[in-house]
């Protein structure tokens, strides 16, 4: 390439950034009008808000003038608001304006034109000529997909054909371009060699502009109502995802905002490690949670929820760990134990729901043996939702006439004593109210109503609400008063006997969790938001069948995009199948598998990937390193760890994760070398991500990358079972630079499934 053409390429982006410039001055302009009239506004608010309340025609005048001020005040913060992210976006785009062009030529056009590509597209100064595609525009999907030669892209009109004569990456920073080179089919290894090659992020990096072919197939698929994507350790499937949530929040801008976008995320500290993504695209985060806080909403504080991660600690801490308990997760996870619940729902028609007391002021006024005779006299082919709901109003009805006879008890006279004066001046003001001369009422007779109006709408409130069914009772039952059909586990009585521990104790386990919710939603009516259009979980192969079946239930409509990873399925202790392993999809379902992997140096993955728990293809990019390295090591004395981490320290490594086996491990480390050393523990209570010295347990570091990952004790009495496997590897596949595994015995048996020759022995 010619030292004419870089200059030429480096005046093109000085001249688009004068334009930047200008554009951001007017916004700027703009914004402080918009600003000045906010303020104005929000102190003048009641100053032009007309209050009457003397008439009922009077008041619903206030009401209009206040809803129109308030309309009024959010128009203009809400236009204020989109002027602040389009200076963000253009304060992006000045730093760097683009990243990519291409020369296109449309098939019976004579001219190719030269498209340049960013993270959002700007015209120039007449609105007449994209000087900047964004990259998410049709035509740059030329970009990602083809090399150069005939190319086309789809429109909403159809396909355009052509040719791209030119296909042209840059580096640029700070408005000067830093690296600039012609390439091929994929995006070139130049750029990707230093988007990979930098420190670890305590935030994902954003990857728009070294998005490969195979990538750009998940962001742009808009065909799929289920897409699954298996993708080996590091190959991008969660920065692909994000990508994909801007891509169809641009193509849909108009009908598809935040809150219709929904992603479950494996743990806090993932959530907090993905969140820059979608701002630095000009986009509003959407929805995350884990689906532990899902559950919790879901079932309420009534029961307490054990975590994923406790499940697991109590699986790996216990050498002995109890066989009821492991047959408990195993067959609560699966499809054979929903087909149960659903047998015993189906039940429930004829007879067994359970329902609690309505009491008021400790006097009950409807037991739960009258509403269970109700509910059972109620026409048995209604569904349980619409008769509980028929239910709740027949005691509402009750109530009502309950309320009007206890205005005339003791206490209420007492209550009506601790009112305030302004109840009084009210109740005053409605006995002036004047029929044939006679008060329509007494003050007191009104201060009564009030005082038992205020106490039966509180229950009126919880009626509405079901809580006079009683679902742990019910589910209980489940286990002890019903006989079930189908065939069960051989220590169904083990498990019947620990599930009623618990559930007395106010306590789901986690395979419990979702098996209950599911329970509730189908007696009670879930409760979902429909408003979910699309929903993302990722690390989905540690979701077990019971649970994704809960989520098809829960989202039946929705498009879903599943991330995962056969290779890092670590609750294989809980499940055997999982989403990922399906063989046959269904109409409009579709897999893509991700088998390059970038995140980690060639050496460290042709390291892994021979004890990779599953049969996946696993191809390393071409980024150099050294091999890993196993040192044998005292385990008693800390100091082998504590000299390895001070000479990669020196080395440059900014961000030095020790994983363990365990959360028990890690605080035995930590308490062993915090005097010694600055390090973070980080269990499942951590919500930010920080450079540094870090030890935490495995299934903490999923989705989450470090310069250098040591393994504290890879020896074989520590990762000894096949169920180990998966553990393993997902901690040795966090790093991008350095991987070290410290051993004072006979290295795990997994090690020596790996060649001599991938590997250094110290």
């Amino acid at each position: 390439m010619s030292n004419d053409e870089r200059v030429a390429e480096q005046d093109r982006v000085n001249r688009v950034v004068k334009e930047i410039d200008q554009k951001a001055e007017a916004l700027i302009e703009k914004s402080k009008g918009f600003k000045e009239s906010v303020i104005d506004l929000r102190k003048t608010f009641w100053d032009d808000v007309t209050v009457n309340l003397d008439e009922p025609d009077d008041v619903i005048e206030t009401q209009a003038s206040i809803k129109q001020q308030a309309e009024l005040l959010i128009q203009q913060e809400t236009v204020h608001g989109k002027i602040d992210q389009q200076l963000k976006t253009l304060k992006r785009l000045k730093d760097s304006p683009y990243f990519g062009r291409i020369d296109f030529r449309e098939n019976g056009e004579e001219n190719a034109e030269k498209i340049y590509i960013g993270i959002a597209s700007l015209m120039d100064q007449q609105e007449e000529n994209f000087l900047i595609y964004d990259w998410r525009a049709p035509i740059s999907s030329l970009y990602y997909d083809y090399p150069p030669g005939e190319a086309m892209y789809e429109t909403v009109g159809g396909k355009i054909t052509g040719e791209i004569s030119l296909k042209r990456q840059f580096i640029i920073r700070q408005s000067n371009i830093m690296g600039m080179f012609d390439t091929g089919v994929t995006i070139g290894d130049e750029m990707l060699q230093q988007a990979l090659g930098n420190n670890a992020s305590t935030t994902m990096k954003n990857i728009v502009a070294t998005i490969q072919q195979e990538q750009n197939k998940i962001i742009r698929n808009e065909r799929s109502h289920i897409l699954f994507v298996q993708g080996v350790a590091g190959s991008g499937k969660t920065s692909a995802a994000l990508q994909r949530i801007a891509y169809l929040m641009y193509r849909y801008r108009d009908t598809l905002h935040p809150e219709n976008v929904v992603l479950f995320s494996p743990n806090p500290l993932f959530s907090s490690y993905i969140s820059n993504v979608l701002p630095e695209l000009g986009e509003a985060n959407v929805r995350q949670n884990t689906f532990l806080d899902y559950l919790k909403e879901k079932v309420g504080t009534s029961l307490t929820i054990e975590s994923p991660f406790e499940q697991l600690e109590y699986v790996l801490t216990n050498e002995e760990a109890d066989p009821i308990r492991m047959e408990n997760m195993n067959y609560k996870s699966s499809l054979a134990f929903k087909q149960l619940v659903d047998a015993y729902i189906d039940t429930l028609q004829e007879d067994g729901m359970r329902f609690k007391n309505v009491v008021f002021r400790k006097q009950v006024l409807i037991s739960g043996e009258e509403i269970h005779d109700y509910f059972y006299q109620l026409d048995r082919s209604i569904p349980i939702f619409n008769k509980l709901e028929m239910v709740a109003k027949w005691i509402i009805r009750k109530l009502r006439q309950f309320q009007k006879k206890e205005k005339d008890k003791d206490w209420v006279m007492a209550e009506v004593e601790l009112l305030d004066k302004e109840d009084y001046a009210k109740a005053y003001q409605e006995t002036q109210t004047v029929e044939d001369g006679e008060y329509t009422d007494l003050e007191e007779d009104i201060l009564r109503k009030w005082v038992v109006q205020k106490y039966v709408s509180r229950l009126i409130k919880r009626i509405k609400r079901f809580e006079f069914v009683h679902i742990v009772a019910t589910y209980h039952d489940m286990f002890t008063r019903w006989e079930p059909t189908l065939e069960t586990p051989t220590n169904w009585g083990g498990i019947t006997e620990i599930t009623t521990k618990h559930l007395k104790d106010r306590f789901l386990t986690w395979e419990d969790a979702a098996p209950f919710a599911y329970f509730q939603d189908r007696i009670m009516g879930d409760n979902e938001d429909r408003s979910v259009r699309h929903l993302f979980i990722d690390e989905v192969q540690d979701y077990s069948e019971f649970q994704f079946a809960y989520i098809r239930y829960l989202f039946p409509y929705t498009r879903m995009t599943l991330l995962g990873d056969v290779n890092q399925a670590i609750y294989t202790y809980a499940t055997k199948e999982n989403p990922l392993n399906r063989d046959r999809l269904q109409q409009n379902h579709e897999r893509i598998t991700l088998s390059k992997s970038y995140r980690s140096t060639k050496q460290i993955v042709n390291f892994t990937k021979y004890f990779a728990p599953g049969n996946e293809e696993i191809i390393p990019f071409n980024r150099e390193g050294n091999k890993p390295r196993i040192i044998q090591t005292d385990h008693h004395t800390i100091e082998p760890l504590l000299e390895r981490i001070h000479n990669l320290q020196e080395k440059g490594n900014e961000t030095i994760a020790i994983i363990t086996k365990t959360l028990q491990e890690s605080k035995e480390i930590y308490n062993r070398i915090k005097e010694k050393i600055a390090i973070h523990i980080i269990d499942e209570e951590t919500y930010a991500f920080h450079k540094g010295v870090l030890v935490l347990p495995v299934y903490l570091a999923k989705g989450i990358e470090f310069d250098t990952v040591i393994i504290p004790d890879a020896s074989n009495g520590h990762y000894a079972k096949e169920a180990d496997r998966s553990l393993f590897y997902t901690a040795c596949t966090r790093a991008m630079h350095e991987l070290v595994l410290l051993t004072s015995d006979q290295p795990t048996f997994f090690i020596q499934e790996a060649p001599d020759n991938t590997y250094e022995m110290l």
